[in-house]
C-alpha cells in the first residue's frame, strides 16, 4: 500500500495516530508504518500507537451498551440479531472466558492477528458482561503487549 498520500496531509505523528485508531489496522498497522515508512523513533511510535488505539476502545466501551439497547428496543430485526448473536457467542466461548478470566481478554487483544485487538476486545468485553472499569485496564494491557510485539517485529527483533 502506498502511504505517500498520508504524508501530504498529516505529519508522521498524526498519520501514525490516525492509523492506530482505525478498527482494521490498529497499532498492528501504525507501528510498522511509523517505524518502517516514517523512520520514527520506536518508543515514540509505540506510545503514539498505544494511545491512539486506546481512545476508540474507551469510546466503544462507553457507547456500545446504550446503542445496542436502543437498537434492540427500536427494531425487532436488531433485537432478534443481537439476541441470537449474544446467545450464540456466550454459548460457544463462555467456558473459555470463565476458565481463563482476565487472561483470556488480555491474550485475545495482545495477539497481533486479524480480528483480534482493542476494538474486538471491547466488543467481547461487552458481550461477556465485563464492566467497563475492569475491561478498559485489561484491554489497555493487551494493547500494550501487542505494541511491544509489533515494535519488536518492526525492528526485526523477532521474525515469523
Amino acid at each position: 500500500m502506498d502511504f505517500n498520500f498520508l504524508s501530504e496531509y498529516f505529519s508522521p505523528e498524526m498519520a501514525t495516530f490516525i492509523v492506530s485508531m482505525l478498527p482494521v489496522s490498529e497499532l498492528r498497522g501504525s507501528i510498522p508504518l511509523a517505524i518502517g515508512f516514517y523512520n520514527m523513533d520506536p518508543l515514540k511510535a509505540y506510545f503514539i500507537s498505544v494511545i491512539g488505539n486506546i481512545i476508540p476502545v474507551a469510546i466503544v466501551l462507553i457507547v456500545i451498551e446504550p446503542v445496542s439497547k436502543c437498537l434492540m428496543e427500536k427494531s425487532k430485526m436488531f433485537n432478534n440479531f443481537f439476541s441470537w448473536f449474544f446467545a450464540r457467542t456466550r454459548r460457544k466461548y463462555n467456558s473459555k472466558f470463565e476458565k481463563w478470566g482476565a487472561l483470556a481478554l488480555i491474550t485475545f487483544v495482545a495477539i497481533p492477528l486479524p480480528v483480534t485487538g482493542g476494538w474486538t476486545g471491547a466488543i467481547a468485553a461487552f458481550v461477556f458482561g465485563i464492566p467497563i472499569r475492569k475491561a478498559l485496564p485489561l484491554i489497555t494491557l493487551g494493547v500494550m503487549i501487542a505494541g511491544v510485539i509489533m515494535t519488536g517485529l518492526s525492528l526485526g527483533v523477532w521474525r515469523f
